[in-house]
Order: C-alpha cells, then sequence, then structure tokens
C-alpha cells in the first residue's frame, strides 16, 4: 500500500515501539486495511530485536470505535463473518506475540475497540474515556475478543457488559479488572510508554516466557469461543434488528 494512504503507523522511541491506528475521521474503526496493517505491524515488531515492548494507541479523538459498520455492512454476510473472525485472530495474535503489548486508551475504546484493548498485555486509560460494547443493542452478539474479557472481569460481569445497560467510564472499567492503570485525559500515551519502558527494562526471555505462560491459560479456549461467537453474530445479522442497524450505516 502507498505510504500517504496507511491506516498504520509506526514509531519507535529507543526500546519501545508505538503502533498507531490513523483512521480518525471514521474514530480508528476496524476496515480491512486497519486489521491487516496491524497484524503486519505487529508481527514485525515482535521480530526486531531492537524493540522490547510495544504500545498500541489510536489516533484522536480516541482508541478504536469496533467494526466500520459502513464496511462490514457493504458484505455479504459470509465475508462479513470472515472478516470478523480476523479481527478475532488479531486479538489473539496479541497474545501470542513473545513482545508485551500496552494499550493506551483515549476518548473511547467501543465494541471490538473494547476487546482489541482488553487483549493487550496491560491497559492504560484516561479518565474521561468511555467504555462500551454496543452490540447488543445494536442487534447481534460481541463476535470476537469475548475471552479476553472473560479473563479479566470473569464469566458474569462480562455477560452484563455485553448486555451493555449502562455508561461505563474508565473508572469504572478499572474497578471490574478491564483497565489496568487510570491516567488523567492527555496522558494515556505518556502513561503506556512509561509502562512499556518498565517492561523494556526487565530481561526479554522472562518476560516472553512469563507472557507465554500466562497466555497458555488466559487465551485457553479463546479460538473457540471467537467461532462460536462468529456463528451466533451471523445468525443475528440475519435477523430485523441487526439489519435495521446496518441499514442506517450503508445510508450513509
Amino acid at each position: 500500500m502507498d505510504e500517504k494512504h496507511k491506516v498504520v503507523g509506526i514509531e519507535k522511541r529507543d526500546a519501545v515501539a508505538v503502533v498507531t491506528l490513523l483512521r480518525p475521521a471514521s474514530r480508528n474503526s476496524m476496515n480491512q486495511d486497519l486489521v491487516d496493517e496491524t497484524r503486519a505491524a505487529l508481527l514485525e515488531l515482535d521480530r526486531d530485536d531492537n524493540v522490547e515492548a510495544i504500545v498500541l494507541v489510536g489516533a484522536l479523538p480516541g482508541f478504536c470505535a469496533g467494526s466500520d459498520l459502513k464496511f462490514i455492512g457493504a458484505l455479504g454476510l459470509e465475508a462479513m463473518g470472515r472478516f470478523e473472525q480476523e479481527c478475532g485472530d488479531l486479538g489473539r495474535l496479541i497474545g501470542y506475540i513473545s513482545k508485551p503489548v500496552v494499550a493506551a486508551v483515549e476518548g473511547f475504546a467501543i465494541g471490538g475497540g473494547f476487546t482489541l484493548a482488553t487483549c493487550c498485555d496491560v491497559v492504560v486509560a484516561a479518565r474521561g474515556s468511555k467504555w462500551s460494547l454496543p452490540e447488543v443493542p445494536h442487534g447481534w452478539l460481541t463476535p470476537w475478543g469475548i475471552k479476553s474479557l472473560v479473563a479479566r472481569v470473569g464469566l458474569i460481569k462480562a455477560r452484563h457488559l455485553c448486555f451493555c445497560l449502562e455508561p461505563l467510564t474508565a473508572e469504572d472499567a478499572r474497578v471490574f479488572g478491564a483497565v489496568d492503570y487510570c491516567c488523567g485525559d492527555g496522558e494515556a500515551l505518556s502513561t503506556a510508554i512509561g509502562v512499556a519502558n518498565k517492561l523494556a527494562l526487565l530481561p526479554r526471555p522472562a518476560v516472553a516466557a512469563t507472557k507465554r505462560f500466562f497466555s497458555n491459560y488466559l487465551m485457553q479456549d479463546a479460538e473457540a469461543m471467537d467461532f462460536e461467537a462468529n456463528r451466533l453474530f451471523l445468525d443475528n445479522c440475519r435477523e430485523r434488528a441487526a439489519q435495521a442497524t446496518l441499514d442506517k450505516f450503508r445510508s450513509r
């Protein structure tokens, strides 16, 4: 892809690499290019011996608004399911690469942006950031990343969050366990880099071994859960409520 059209940027700050989602006009929502480039960036940095830790951040106004509904609304159901499956593959990739990944959340983490953040090893959130999983109100089950949420907050709380009954603040998310550190607004990136620098100072083999050990348990059954959630998501997308949601975005 032409450099000027890239939707993911990489900046190296000594031993820490910052990966930035660059679709601010679309609230950094996930389309095929963003998923493909994020996957490629993570794999490239995991192979880079000069990188010890990675920070994942969204260009302002926020972290990520989940799937680009205009993009998926233009797809057939089978293609829509494949795309959401690739989003799940990306989330699990974060768990399986050897370098620790720190999410830096300003503004919002919505839908797939919420689960993308919880797939990261450490989550930093600005206190003013808003967190929600609006898929059920849209008419469908959250299609991927639920295991990352369950691993952090437990099954009962994960189910409650997926129902999306009330707004969630960053401090709420921290109390539940979805967020590890809260900081001042505008400070998420610098705070996340500070955490990543601490990780970068630790012996690499020990960090990688610790990440692998816990990922084996934290992500147990994650692929199977993503597969089942994706199947139920597609069933939901055949129904009237989901089609009404998608029609709103198709007409934009």
